[in-house]
Formats: C-alpha cells, sequence, structure tokens
C-alpha cells in the first residue's frame, strides 16, 4: 500500500469476486488504484482487496506452492477470459490512460451486443493489467 492510499471498508459484499493471482502485488495494487480508478477496502500480507462501484476484485500475490493453482502461471496470466467492469467515470479513465500512455487492447468505442433481436450499446475500452488480465471498462 502506498502512503497516499487508504483503506475504505466494504459496506456490502458482492456474490462473485475474482481473485486474481499477480506477479508483482505492490505494483499491480498501484495500477489497479492509481490508473483504474479501483479503491483499497483492506490488505494483509500479499493480499489486497478492492472494488470500484458495485465491481469487488481480490489480487494475491503468486507462489508456486499455492495450493490451488490449476497449472503453471504464464504471462498473460487469465488467457481465455476478460472481465466487464461497469466504471463510474469512463471519459476520466480513458483519459487518464492516455496521458498516462498505458496501452489500450483496444480503444474507447460504441459497441452493440444483441440479446436475442433486442440490440445493447456500449461505450468499451479495453486494457491489460500488469499480468496480462483482459479488462473491459464500460459506463
Amino acid at each position: 500500500m502506498t502512503d497516499n492510499q487508504s483503506l475504505v471498508p466494504v459496506t456490502e459484499w458482492a456474490a462473485l469476486v475474482p481473485e486474481l493471482m499477480v506477479s508483482d502485488l505492490p505494483h499491480s495494487l498501484d495500477v489497479y488504484t492509481r490508473m483504474f480508478g479501483f479503491t483499497l477496502n483492506y490488505t494483509r500480507p500479499g493480499f489486497a482487496y478492492l472494488s470500484l462501484g458495485r465491481a469487488q476484485w481480490m489480487l494475491e500475490q503468486a507462489h508456486p506452492q499455492k495450493a490451488w493453482l490449476t497449472g503453471p502461471l504464464e504471462v498473460p496470466f487469465g488467457r481465455g477470459i476478460n472481465f466487464q467492469i461497469v466504471h463510474p467515470d469512463l471519459d476520466a479513465l480513458h483519459a487518464r490512460l492516455l496521458a498516462e500512455e498505458y496501452p489500450l487492447f483496444q480503444p474507447l468505442r460504441a459497441e452493440t451486443y444483441m440479446e436475442g433481436d433486442t440490440p445493447h450499446t456500449q461505450r468499451q475500452l479495453l486494457v491489460q493489467d500488469p499480468d496480462g488480465y483482459l479488462l473491459r471498462f464500460t459506463d
């Protein structure tokens, strides 16, 4: 945890909370809070619990001896999955990423997805976190 981060308690627990193994927890925590806008809710050695709006997230320092690893962790982590996260200020996130020259996997744009015959249009941008997990921020 950096000096400018303060803890904000969780007021309601989400029904589903991804826990991502990361190679460098302090670096990932900095990116998730400073760049992506997550709030740090609590931490313990090797672990951090974060939130962004109603989304909740866990980061854990990867250890080769972790009992529930299903296979070796190889960069990019999380191949085959992307996480859609509603962001409370997508324009500010986009501007911050551009200002910091953070690489965009897909630039900010509108996409339309069909639900049967009903189109749903949302703005989204995609980035990879420091370990390669694909995050799809929407509004």
